[in-house]
């Protein structure tokens, strides 16, 4: 048993690494292509788009619940692997780039919640700790591709996705091998076509899903445009900023906080973390426009690094109250639909900041990520959870 932690982690870091592949060479691979600017957005929002869309046929379906997870993990990264692989093929289109990220994005959706439904299979104590390990790993993969194109500068930008492919295929070998059906898995009987609905109608689940929903209208957007703020501080000031390096180290902080806020909700409640990493990210949207402007590049990196850590530390929490106020037969189920709307959402505004970045500039962009972290609070104090047992 000592064994199934660390393995869930290890594949979730190197599966998840599929997820801003594309992102991390979208320089090069635009200069080759002659893509237009705001094909940022577009390609962030293609691999959510296909997320979300995976989310819902596997949530529809009860994949999650109805299947072996660990079969579940493997077929996704294999499948999800090859659709990354093929953006390396030369002469591409924009659109047929669109098309495969898409293809990653919706089997990434058997990979992330199908990950946390390992987990919470075998861990009914203790799960705050270990799904923040595992978010901790999702945010280290997520992150990953950035520092291998620092590293591999000088190499073809498709390298980035021969490494990524092949990380998520072991990734899938090793929850297929190593990790079998936990001892609190209960498989469903049969398909229930309710359960989407069924799940919102319990208020904790509710109260937590809405807090989540607030966290990522920040998160995704802020990752997607965080190379973009780096490039403006350093214009601003006459910097030379390593931006592929300083992007992975910001979002990858995340996944330290994500761990210690799993190990801290073996002393606080879920929901107290929670809140005050939302509160925390909320306030930094709020000051980002002061930190660009201001010349002192310490206190930018500061910054960015508290940031890094508190957008994310909340989503193991907000994980952890979802799967515990779900029904356990549907458990599986009720992550993969949160994740879905949560997904859309993030949608709603990388497209806005896709958008306002035409119009407005820079340091206004991270402005409107705020007000995800202030609707989010409202709902989630509101609804004042019930507290778990860990």
């Amino acid at each position: 048993m000592k064994h199934i932690l660390p393995t869930i982690v290890i594949a979730q870091f190197l599966s998840t690494s599929l997820w801003f592949a594309g992102n991390a060479v979208l320089g090069d691979m635009a200069a080759e292509l002659e893509l237009a600017p705001a094909f940022l957005g577009n390609l962030t929002s293609a691999v959510q788009l296909g997320f979300i869309s995976g989310t819902l046929v596997f949530a529809i379906f009860t994949i999650a619940d109805k299947f072996s997870p660990s079969k579940v993990f493997l077929w996704s990264a294999i499948i999800a692997s090859l659709f990354n692989l093929a953006v390396s093929v030369k002469g591409l289109s924009g659109v047929q780039i669109l098309v495969f990220r898409f293809g990653t994005g919706f089997f990434l959706a058997g990979i992330y919640p199908i990950g946390m439904k390992i987990a919470s299979d075998y861990f009914q104590k203790g799960l705050g700790k270990s799904l923040g390990l595992l978010v901790g790993a999702l945010v280290l993969g997520t992150a990953f591709p950035h520092l291998v194109r620092s590293m591999t500068d000088a190499l073809p930008w498709r390298f980035v996705l021969y490494a990524t492919s092949t990380l998520a295929v072991i990734g899938g070998l090793l929850i297929w091998v190593l990790v079998p059906n936990g001892p609190h898995r209960r498989p469903s009987k049969a398909f229930d076509f309710t359960v989407f609905f069924k799940v919102f109608q319990v208020q904790p689940f509710r109260s937590a899903a809405l807090g989540y929903f607030g966290h990522m209208w920040e998160l995704y957007a802020f990752w997607a445009f965080l190379p973009v703020f780096i490039l403006q501080y350093g214009k601003l000031h006459g910097e030379e900023l390593n931006i592929s390096f300083t992007s992975f180290a910001i979002i990858g902080l995340g996944g330290l906080s994500c761990a210690m806020g799993g190990y801290l909700s073996e002393k606080f409640h879920p929901s107290q973390i929670a809140k005050f990493a939302l509160t925390s990210s909320g306030i930094c949207c709020f000051l980002s426009p002061f930190i660009l402007f201001q010349p002192n590049l310490v206190v930018f990196m500061l910054f960015l690094m508290v940031w890094g850590l508190a957008i994310t530390a909340d989503s193991p929490m907000f994980s952890t109250l979802i799967a515990q106020s779900a029904p356990v037969q549907n458990r599986g189920t009720a992550l993969t639909i949160v994740n879905s709307i949560g997904f859309g959402i993030s949608i709603l505004s990388i497209q806005l900041l896709n958008m306002l970045n035409q119009i407005l500039e820079p340091a206004f962009l991270f402005l409107v990520l705020g007000i995800g972290p202030v609707i989010g609070l409202f709902y989630f104090v509101k609804g004042k959870p019930k507290p778990a047992s860990l």
